[in-house]
This record gives C-alpha cells, sequence and structure tokens, in this order.
C-alpha cells in the first residue's frame, strides 16, 4: 500500500534521479511578500526566480510545499469540513525547470511516474490542454497534444480556454499555458453511464484534477499584452492530500493516512465516532484540517492575535473550538492534544513541527483556555438573559444583548441561538446586526484598532461587579482581574479591568482619570479609563511583571481638579445658554478635558458678540456666587425629572440616576465636579462656530489657564500698540491700514491685468504654428492665479490653440495647460498631456479635457516639458 509517506519520497526520488535538487519546504509564512499573508502555491517561494529577481542556484528543483488558503481568491474556508475535499493547509509536491528543459521532459516524466511508479490505470486518467486565444494571438497548444497522443487515446485529450488552462502569476508578470491530468475514481457502471471526457473540469467529486503543467514562455506586460520570455519555465503542482486519495482507494481525502490518526485521536477524546453523525463528521474535518494549518503556521513562527496573519490563525482556532462546543461537547481545552499526533505523523517530513512542538501546544492550550474562560461567563450571562426574558414574558432576547456576549464574552452568535431555541426563546437577529454595523463604523472611524480576548487572572473576582468608588476618594487597594492587549497604528497597549476603581471612566463628555498603580514591584502609569460593556478598563502601556499582587490604585489629584473644574463649568454654560437663548437649547455633544472645555448644543443662529457677553457674565457671576454643591445619588429618574433636573437628549439612563446643582443649575450627571463654585475661578469664552445644521459650538477654559489667555491677549494688544504707533485709538489705525491695503490690491490688480493683455500679445507673435493647431509654452512669474487666468482667456479667444504656461519659485513648479474648444472636439485633452507632462517637475495634478493644472518640485525639469510638450499633444 502506498502510505503518504511512501508517495511523497516516491515523489521526490523519481525527480531526483532526473537530476532535480530536492529542497525544503519553504515556512508556510511569508514574511518578505507584501502581497502574500501565506504561501499558498508551490510556486511563492520561486517567484523571485520567474520574475528574474534572483538567478537560482539549480536549473532543477523538486520540493513538497506546505501551503495556506484561507484569504483572498483562494479562499474556501466556509466550504472545509462541510465537504470532503476543501483544506486550509495542504501539501503540494512540485518540479520545477528554469530555463532548462520544457513541454517534452515535463508530459514524459509526469506519465511515467503516475502510471509507472504510482501504477495508476492510463484508462483513468484524462488530460487537458489549451485551445488558444485569438485576442492575445495564442495558438493552440499542438505541441501538448502531439505529446500526450504518444501516451494517451486522442480522444482524452480536452482542450480549454484561457481560464482553465492558462496560468497567470497575477496582472501582471510572468505566465503561459498549462496541461492538466485528471482522474476518474467513478464505479465501472458509472463510467459506462457517462462518459469522464463530459465531467471534466464539472466539480464532479470523482472527476478531479490531479496535477497541474505549467508551460511559463510569456511576460504579462501592465498594458495587458503578453511578451515571449528569453527562457522558459516549468511550474508543476500535485497535491498530495488527492494523490493519497486516489492511491489508498479511499472515497474522501479525509479518509487517508494524512488524516486517520487525527480524527482517530478525536474520537477517543470525545467518544465519538467518525462516519455516524453528518454535523459530527463535518466538527472532525473542520478540527482535524484546521489543527495542521494552525500548528504548521505557530511551528513557523505567526502566533494566533488579532492582526494581519495571526488574526487568520487565531480564527481557525476559534472555529475549531467553536466546533468542538457545539457538536462535540468539548468544554475544556483539546485542540492541543491533537499536536502530537501531528508530530508523530509529520515531523519527519518538517522538522520544525518537532523543535517547536511544546510551543505549539502551548500556544494552542494558551488560546483555548482563555476562550473557554471568556466563553462560560459568557454563557452563564446568558442564562440570566434567559431568565429575565422569560420573567418578562418575552420571545425574544434583544439584539443590544447578545451583542454584548459576543463583544464582551467572545460567545458566537450560534451558541445564543441554539441556548435561546433550547428555552423557546427567538433572538434579535435584526438588532444584533445593527450593533455590529455601529461597532464597524466605529472601528472605520476610530482607525485600526486590533482587541486580543481578554485574559481571565481570577474568576472569583470576575464574578463581583467592577465597582466605581472615585466620587469619595482618590486611591483604593485593589487587584487587577482581567487584561487584553489593544494593536492600534501607532503600536500596542493593554487594558486591565480591576475589582473596583477610583478612576473616573471617560463618560457624558468627561475624560477618563489617569494616573498610577503602585506596589513593591511596579509602579504603572493608567494613561485613561474607559467604560465599555458595563467593565471599567484602564489603559496601560505595559503589564505590570506582578500582575496578580495587588496594587494601590491613585488618580492623578492635579489632573482631575483641572478636569472638575470645566465639567461644573460646563453644567453652569448650559444654563446660561437657555436663559440667553432660550429653552430650546439642548446639549448635542460635549468634551471636558484638563485644558479645556466644549459645548455642543442645537441652535439656528450664529450668537452675536452682546449674547456671548451676556452668557459668559452670566457664568461668572454664579461662580463668583460661590455656590455650594448639591448633590443626590440613588433617586428614581422620574422624581429628579420633576424636580428640575435636566436629561441629556440621547444618553441612556437607569432607573436609578445622580443629580449635581449648582445655584440655579441642576442636571443628570455621572462625572465629577467642584465643591464650591468658587473653585472654577475665572471663565472665558474663546470661541463659537457652528458644526452642523441646527448645532452651535462654544469652546471655553476656566482658572489658569483662563488668566493665562486673558494675558497674552493684553501682551498682544501692547504690541499691536507699540507696531501702529498710536496708543489712544489703535482700532482707527488698524482701519485705516485695511482701506490703504484694500486701494493697493486694486492697484496690483490693475497693472497685473495690463501685463496679462502685454503677454498675450508677446506670446501669440512667439506662438509655433503647426498644420493643425498654434502651440504657446511659456515661463513666467506670474502669480498661479494670473497664470491660470492668462492661460483660459488665450483659449476662449482664440481656435486651434494650445496654451501650455509653467512658472517656477525655488522647488515649487506649476504648470498649466488650456486646449481651445475645437481642438477638444478633434481629440486633444490638456489632462492627457499633462500626465505625461508632470513627471518631469514630479508633480501631481489634474482637471479637465479643456483645462488641467498640475504641482511639482523639481524646477530643473520645467525647461524639458515645456520643450517635449509638442511629441505629446496627439500621442
Amino acid at each position: 500500500m502506498f502510505t503518504s509517506r511512501k508517495i511523497r519520497q516516491s515523489f521526490l526520488n523519481f525527480f531526483q534521479k532526473k537530476n532535480h535538487k530536492i529542497f525544503p519546504s519553504s515556512p508556510i509564512v511569508i514574511k518578505n511578500d507584501p502581497s502574500l499573508m501565506f504561501t499558498n502555491a508551490g510556486m511563492n517561494p520561486f517567484k523571485d526566480y520567474f520574475l528574474s529577481q534572483r538567478i537560482p542556484h539549480y536549473s532543477r528543483i523538486a520540493n513538497t510545499q506546505k501551503c495556506l488558503r484561507v484569504v483572498g481568491k483562494h479562499n474556501d474556508l466556509e466550504d472545509v469540513g462541510h465537504d470532503t475535499h476543501h483544506h486550509t493547509m495542504f501539501e503540494m509536491l512540485g518540479n520545477w525547470s528554469f530555463g532548462d528543459y520544457y513541454k517534452k521532459e515535463t508530459i514524459e516524466w509526469s506519465w511515467e511516474l503516475l502510471t509507472e511508479v504510482y501504477k495508476i490505470p492510463s484508462e483513468n486518467l484524462y488530460v487537458t490542454i489549451f485551445s488558444g486565444d485569438d485576442k492575445n494571438d495564442i495558438s493552440p497548444d499542438e505541441e501538448s497534444r502531439f505529446l500526450w497522443s504518444r501516451f494517451i487515446d486522442k480522444n482524452r485529450i480536452i482542450s480549454f480556454g484561457k481560464i482553465e488552462n492558462f496560468w497567470e502569476m497575477g496582472s501582471i508578470g510572468p505566465c503561459g499555458p498549462c496541461s492538466e491530468i485528471h482522474i476518474d475514481l467513478r464505479s465501472s457502471k458509472e463510467k459506462k453511464s457517462v462518459s469522464g471526457k463530459d465531467l471534466v473540469n464539472k466539480n464532479h467529486p470523482d472527476v478531479i484534477e490531479l496535477w497541474n503543467l505549467v508551460f511559463i514562455e510569456f511576460l504579462r506586460k501592465s498594458d495587458g499584452s503578453l511578451e515571449k520570455l528569453e527562457n522558459r519555465h516549468i511550474d508543476t503542482g500535485l497535491g498530495i492530500e488527492r494523490l493519497c486519495r486516489v492511491l489508498q482507494n479511499k472515497s474522501s481525502n479525509f479518509d487517508t493516512d494524512l488524516f486517520r490518526s487525527l480524527i482517530k485521536k478525536i474520537e477517543s477524546v470525545s467518544n465519538v465516532n467518525y462516519g455516524k453523525n453528518s454535523q459530527i463528521d463535518i466538527a472532525i474535518r473542520v478540527i482535524v484540517d484546521h489543527i495542521r494549518a494552525i500548528s504548521f503556521a505557530i511551528a513557523d513562527g505567526q502566533n494566533p492575535s488579532n492582526i494581519g496573519p495571526g488574526y487568520v490563525i487565531r480564527r481557525l482556532l476559534r472555529r475549531s473550538i467553536s466546533y468542538g462546543y457545539q457538536f462535540l461537547h468539548q468544554n475544556q481545552a483539546f485542540l492541543y492534544k491533537l499536536v502530537k499526533v501531528l508530530v508523530q505523523e509529520m515531523g519527519d517530513i518538517f522538522p520544525e513541527l518537532v523543535r517547536q512542538q511544546k510551543w505549539i501546544e502551548e500556544q494552542v492550550q494558551a488560546e483555548e483556555s482563555t476562550f473557554f474562560n471568556t466563553i462560560t461567563h459568557g454563557i452563564n450571562r446568558m442564562g440570566n438573559l434567559i431568565e429575565e426574558t422569560k420573567q418578562k414574558r418575552q420571545n425574544q432576547i434583544s439584539g443590544d444583548k447578545i451583542f454584548e456576549l459576543y463583544d464582551t464574552y467572545g460567545l458566537p452568535i450560534y451558541i445564543s441561538r441554539l441556548f435561546a431555541a433550547d428555552n423557546l426563546l427567538k433572538i434579535d437577529e435584526i438588532g444584533f446586526k445593527k450593533e455590529m454595523s455601529l461597532q464597524k463604523e466605529r472601528a472605520r472611524k476610530y482607525g485600526n484598532i486590533q482587541h486580543d480576548d481578554w485574559t481571565i487572572l481570577n474568576s472569583s473576582f470576575v464574578e463581583e461587579e467592577n465597582k466605581f468608588i472615585g466620587h469619595e476618594i482618590l486611591y483604593a487597594h485593589v487587584y487587577i482581574q482581567q487584561y487584553r492587549r489593544v494593536q492600534t497604528i501607532k503600536g500596542p497597549y493593554y487594558q486591565i479591568v480591576l475589582n473596583k476603581t477610583p478612576f473616573l471612566p471617560e463618560e457624558g463628555g468627561q475624560v477618563g482619570d489617569s494616573g498610577y498603580l503602585e506596589n513593591e514591584f511596579d509602579t504603572i502609569r493608567i494613561i485613561n479609563t474607559y467604560k465599555e460593556n458595563g467593565l471599567f478598563l484602564h489603559t496601560i502601556e505595559k503589564l505590570p511583571d506582578n500582575i496578580q499582587k495587588p496594587f494601590k490604585a491613585s488618580v492623578d489629584k492635579n489632573r482631575r481638579k483641572k478636569i472638575e473644574k470645566n465639567h461644573s463649568a460646563t453644567h453652569l454654560l448650559h444654563y446660561a445658554l437657555k436663559k440667553v437663548l432660550g429653552y430650546h437649547v439642548s446639549q448635542k455633544g460635549s468634551y471636558v478635558g484638563p485644558d479645556r472645555l466644549r459645548f455642543d448644543f442645537s441652535h439656528t443662529k450664529k450668537i452675536r458678540i452682546e449674547q456671548l457677553q451676556s452668557i459668559e457674565m452670566l457664568v461668572q457671576d454664579i461662580i463668583f456666587k460661590d455656590y455650594p454643591l448639591r448633590e443626590r445619588r440613588n433617586i428614581p429618574f422620574e422624581t429628579a425629572i420633576s424636580e428640575g433636573s435636566v436629561a441629556i437628549f440621547g444618553e441612556k439612563y437607569g432607573n436609578k440616576v445622580r443629580s449635581i446643582g449648582f445655584g440655579p443649575s441642576l442636571e443628570l450627571c455621572f462625572g465629577t465636579h467642584v465643591k464650591k463654585t468658587g473653585e472654577i475661578g475665572l471663565f472665558k469664552i474663546v470661541s463659537e462656530s457652528s458644526v452642523g445644521s441646527g448645532i452651535r459650538r462654544i469652546e471655553a477654559i476656566t482658572e489658569k489657564t483662563a488668566i493665562g489667555y486673558q494675558n497674552k491677549i493684553y501682551d498682544d494688544y501692547n504690541k499691536i500698540i507699540y507696531q501702529i504707533h498710536n496708543p489712544s485709538d489703535p482700532i482707527k489705525t488698524i482701519q485705516q491700514l485695511q482701506q490703504e491695503i484694500k486701494k493697493l490690491r486694486t492697484k496690483i490688480n490693475i497693472v497685473t491685468s495690463r501685463e496679462i493683455q502685454r503677454l498675450k500679445k508677446e506670446w501669440l507673435t512667439k506662438a509655433k504654428k503647426h498644420d493643425r493647431f498654434m502651440l504657446i509654452y511659456e515661463k513666467t512669474n506670474l502669480e498661479p492665479t494670473a497664470m491660470k487666468t492668462i492661460a483660459l482667456e488665450l483659449r476662449r479667444e482664440h481656435r486651434e490653440l494650445i496654451t501650455v504656461v509653467g512658472r517656477s519659485e525655488k522647488n515649487n513648479v506649476l504648470l498649466c495647460i488650456a486646449v481651445s474648444d475645437d481642438l477638444v472636439e478633434h481629440g486633444v485633452n490638456a489632462c492627457k498631456i499633462l500626465q505625461k507632462l508632470s513627471p518631469y517637475i514630479k508633480g501631481k495634478g489634474g482637471g479637465k479635457k479643456f483645462f488641467a493644472m498640475a504641482k511639482g518640485n523639481n524646477s530643473t525639469g520645467l525647461n524639458e516639458a515645456i520643450k517635449l510638450v509638442e511629441s505629446f499633444i496627439f500621442n
């Protein structure tokens, strides 16, 4: 019997005897090709040879290459496991010729190997050849037809077009016709009923492609044309999984010895039998396929993560875990147990598996444990949701709650569906999709951010409510409950959750607290604090070394105090806006930081200066009266509203709320505030603007920042007085200066207009006359606006005229082209001319057919660009 080891070694031995150098497999993880995450074809390691970027040391090479296809056009992930022939990771046997042998040897040797070494009956084989391509002027591959006809009946040689039998590396690069060997694995009865010839390339599960022979002889150029290569190459690929199925006489790839040991291990671990239940069979196929891909990727240095290739591996892990959880009843780590079996089966061929076995097992087990730990808490939360839904006598669980389970606990939606169905409930699919869309929009808005899963440090803490205690105290002794890594384009950071926290999270416009975690081992800076799905998240740059030790959490008191002053001032501003502008004013957004405050509100008109002064004075008056803070906690929402508290439109409030009052101001609020308004000191509005239809924005500052702002204004005022030499009436002097500037600009425009008219006459006398048009090409010192004006006036005033004007000042280069309408109608295009000229000035630009402009930074190229314009007009 042909075992997979024997099949693989027979292939390599065969080509070694044909003077091929046997290469080891390249890593499955690609580090030096930004166009690929993983090796997805046998030719990837030799790509540089085909592109002539490297010279091969050997003209004949053979190998077995591990490949991974889970992204891009070769992504068959959703099919894996659900059929018996798709795989994520596969092994590709291949032989290569770089300018050495060509079609004759390739066809002869492939036939010899399949029929004489592997003993495949020739009557089961069909071959396909390229039928030609009139568009690219490629003739049918009659040479291959002739070569094949020496071994196989002509009726078994089938012609196909470009899609099936012309291989290309990409949109540009080496390419060529190919010839495929197909095999018919059907029963004799089926073969008599329908000819295998009619099923080739028809996606029949038992009439399959076995080996692809690619004859690389062309280069696809960027314009789509083909060019003959100086040297011709051979690239072949023979999938070992399919070959094992054929030679071991199995009905599926998964029945071969490549997968059988892994399947037996899963049967043992899960106490199930493969082949008895379709859902269980799918789960087992998914798992045995994915563990191969996962193990090879980790062995080659790609650990699971939430970014790029690492995210792909994590997806495969989670997909495997989820199938095991749902269909094989696995609720604890089990995948890592398969690694040893894989190493035993393939470690002699791929020694990196042996070297990295322990690391692979640790990585897989850690990922499993984290996922199961997180998912277990999600399931407990799901149980609570089910009970709450039943108590409310509802039959559907809300989509935002299901999304919380998915987002916070990593609970797949299909598991939520399963639990809901078991309790005769449904889930709000539309609401879930809406929350998912909102999350994607947030991700798009705030940049590319990838979150790792939560690592749970102590489950006893997880069950406690993570409490905020920072209204009363600014420090506390705490533990870290859980953490996760976050990757951004600026680099990684971490988020931690404490069992209780004095750090106020970013909420209601107020920025989150910062501060420190300290113990005898570490001092860790808390950069910011957020709240997400009920968790208080603290941002840190690095994890402490002794992460499970207790810490003293300390809020940055000075920063908190500045924020409190600005937050309380925001409440006073809201009150003053309603008082001065009207009670239609409603808060639409805010920012409260240590340096400033920003308040967005509904109002349709620009606020007049005198209104702004009234608003500012009203706020200042409340500050000077030094009103004490009136705080009420845990009062019913309806009670707070009936007492006059202002609720912010769009905010979500619970049944119990907190109200904050200062004198006449009263609002619902969770944030921190001063004890008395006098602490705010000075309040100063620095800007008022529109930020949208019916929404105005005021920005303001308080205390020392406002004092500094006032001092700067005073300093600037004194500098202006010094410059204009009129301390008694500076405003009058400035108005006089503005009038003088206006008069000077009018004079400049008149002079410029005269200069434009003079240059137009001069350039027309120097214009170069052609049979079909006149051409002006000049350099000028005119300002850009005047330069554009002269070009457009010339095209409007004269027929059959092309004007090219260039301007250079240091390395700032401007080039504009104007074409009269009649020439545009005859195909002259200013944009196309500009595209050919702009590289000379290292510029970019655009426009329309009649006018185009480009800016560049290569002044030395301007003269050359203008000289070459004639050659580009009709080309």
